[in-house]
Parts: structure tokens; sequence; C-alpha cells
């Protein structure tokens, strides 16, 4: 069978789990997915690892918002990638860019010295950059594994068309991993338009919170979003994905 990856993004045990059992290769670790996933918490770390030995990456992102950096920020990237290597994770997925849109080479080289040794992604601060093939070269250029990219739109399936280029023109030298509104027809689809085997899925649903008691008016987030319902992974939905791999890596789907 042709190798594919499917990779989950999770921010919970629950997830975490339900995603293994759906059949996710690997897992890309945060926290607050809703606001497109933090650095998640060492002690998440811990107690996933008490139940599972999936191979975990780890989202470095050390606020919501975009991919350029104070100091501070910097400084805590650094310490959370050496801590995340000593407890034992795989791997990890970061970006940081310049204030005019390019990736910022210095930064990421250090990042990537903290990193030796493991599997970097580069996230989707790519999918914001100015130059998408620049920013491939140079990502190639400083040892990066996996870009992770929507093709530089809010959809994958509508930036299948770079999505496409890039995977031409890289040749192989990094793999190239579809993400955003991944799901078991988007693969499908995908893989048809671009030949893309690495997907990025979060697979959730909303779950009905057990609290009884609901205090009206009264917010403890963001308005938009209600108190009252949980995110976590649809084991269905990745075990839905991961058929679809297997069907396209076995032969028993027309290829593009």
């Amino acid at each position: 069978m042709k190798e594919f990856t499917l990779e989950v993004c999770a921010d919970s045990v629950e997830s975490v789990l339900a995603a293994e059992r759906g059949g996710a290769s690997r897992i890309e670790l945060c926290q607050n997915l809703v606001i497109g996933g933090t650095t998640p918490s060492p002690c998440l770390f811990r107690e996933i690892r008490n139940y599972s030995d999936i191979r975990i990456h780890i989202l470095i992102r050390p606020r919501y918002g975009d991919f350029c950096y104070s100091d501070y920020e910097f400084a805590m990237m650094q310490e959370e990638i050496q801590m995340f290597r000593e407890l034992g994770a795989q791997g990890v997925v970061i970006g940081i860019l310049k204030p005019n849109g390019t990736l910022n080479i210095g930064q990421l080289k250090t990042l990537m010295e903290k990193a030796r040794g493991m599997s970097v992604t580069l996230h989707r601060a790519f999918d914001v950059c100015a130059d998408p093939f620049e920013a491939m070269e140079q990502a190639i250029d400083l040892g990066f594994s996996t870009i992770l990219t929507s093709g530089q739109k809010n959809n994958c399936l509508e930036g299948a068309g770079l999505l496409r280029q890039l995977v031409e023109q890289s040749r192989g030298r990094i793999q190239i991993q579809a993400g955003a509104g991944v799901d078991a027809d988007a693969i499908e689809t995908l893989y048809r338009q671009t030949g893309i085997r690495a997907y990025h899925l979060s697979g959730k649903t909303a779950l009905n919170s057990e609290m009884k008691y609901r205090k009206e008016g009264v917010s403890m987030g963001l308005p938009e979003i209600g108190e009252f319902e949980i995110l976590r992974t649809d084991e269905e939905k990745v075990r839905e994905a991961r058929r679809v791999l297997e069907q396209l890596g076995s032969g028993n789907r027309e290829e593009r």
C-alpha cells in the first residue's frame, strides 16, 4: 500500500484517544483549538502518555494572532521546544514571519537547533507568507520535514492549484501536508487533483456540556462561541478518512 499520513490536531486527552482509535498516524497536540491552537501544557502531554504512545508533534505557538513574535515570546518558544524534547515528543510544529511576510530565517534557525533530532513542521504561517515558493525553498534549506498548508486559502480544496504546484516543485524534498477543511471527501478529491499523501484534520464535533444550570448573559470568552459546547475529535470522522486513504493506497479507487 502507498504510504499516507493522517495527522489529527487535538487539544484534549479524549480527542487524542478518539483519533488513535480512528486510525490516526500521529497527533498535532495543541490547546485552544477553537482559536487555531496554542502551545499545550506539559501536563496535558504527560496525561496523554499515561494512556497512549501515539506519535505526537507539539504546536509551538505562544498566542492567538499573527506570527511575528516579541523577544519575550521567542524566548518562551525556545524553552518550550527544549521542554517537550526532554519529555519525549517526536516533533514540533513552528512558524515565524517577519513584518514583510517572509520567513524569519534567523529565529527559525535558532528553533531548528533547539529541535535537533525531532521532526519539524512549518505550520500555516506559510499560508500568510508573501511568496510560497520562496518560503518552501527556505524551509527545505532550514531542514523542515513538512509544510502544513491549505494552499494559501481558507480551505484546502480552494487552494488545490497551489498545493499541486508545491508538490511538483518540491520534487519530494519536503512533505506537503494539506490542512483546513480536510475530511474523507476532501481527501479523495484532493488526492486526485494534487497527489498529496499527507493530511491534517481535527475531525471535531460539538458535544453538549454536562452543565445543567446555565447562567444567562455571562460570557467566559468570545461571545460568539457557546459556553456549553465542547469540541472533541470524532472517532468515526477519523476512521472514515483512514478508510479513504487505505482504499486509495490499495488502488481500489480510481487515481488522478
